[in-house]
């Protein structure tokens, strides 16, 4: 049965619950064999909710929406619609590794390039063992692959898949195939692939709590960043205060 614990932001609903209790939801899915799709809501994700109709649709398609960006709980108590805590999309992914480990779950991951998703796949196989990953494949492919990917999916038996593409390209490739990928739990988790394969450094815990990772990455990879890093923010912010605004008139 669906959990209703949720608050509206910026016409997107965003589920308040703790990293635990999203756990145990998406156990008592896989248990039950019920469907789950799962998305991270961050600052860019709002942005581009209004303005680009495959994240939209994937946001809307979604079961759960969970606030993935400090950004999301610094603006949540802004409104007065306090979110108890962030659950970063990277952070979620490695509860649900353990917890698979711990229920013998098996996972099929989806994305990055070749060379960093089998790194990942040897860690996370060298850490709980072979039969943890019952498939993987990187994230380069055109349309007329898709079918034999979700063939390569459905058939190896997984409980959990996770797709480590970037917006909003994981959106598309959702968009179109959701309905047709019968795995249990279904989440994007952008990057994590490059971050949980030791490809790129995650920013310190402290960035982190205050919602500087956008910052960090910028310093690692500026002329790629900066768009994200800045543009992105700006009208993040501009949309809070314009949203600020629309409250106090009302």
């Amino acid at each position: 049965m669906k959990n209703n614990k949720k608050v509206t932001l910026f016409g997107i609903d965003i589920y308040s619950f703790t990293m635990s209790e999203m756990v145990k939801i998406i156990d008592d899915s896989i248990k039950n064999n019920k469907k789950l799709y799962q998305e991270d809501i961050n600052a860019a994700k709002v942005v581009f909710y209004h303005k680009n109709k495959f994240i939209k649709k994937s946001i809307d398609m979604s079961d759960y929406r969970c606030a993935d960006g400090q950004s999301i709980v610094f603006a949540s108590k802004i409104f007065g619609k306090t979110l108890p805590e962030r659950i970063a999309g990277i952070d979620l992914m490695q509860n649900l590794i353990a917890l698979s480990d711990n229920k013998k779950y098996k996972i099929f991951l989806l994305g990055s390039k070749e060379t960093i998703i089998k790194t990942l796949v040897k860690k996370i196989r060298n850490k709980y063992g072979e039969d943890i990953i019952v498939g993987y494949r990187n994230g380069y492919f055109n349309k007329d692959e898709e079918q034999n990917i979700i063939n390569k999916i459905n058939s190896s038996g997984a409980d959990m898949l996770f797709i480590g593409i970037g917006s909003p390209y994981k959106e598309e490739f959702i968009s179109r195939n959701l309905n047709e990928i019968n795995v249990p739990f279904i989440m994007g988790v952008g990057g994590s692939f490059d971050v949980l394969s030791g490809h790129i450094k995650r920013a310190p815990l402290w960035m982190q709590k205050y919602g500087l990772e956008w910052f960090y990455r910028f310093l690692k990879e500026p002329k790629r960043m900066f768009r994200k890093a800045f543009i992105i923010n700006l009208k993040f912010i501009y949309m809070v205060f314009e949203e600020k605004l629309k409250i106090k008139k009302r």
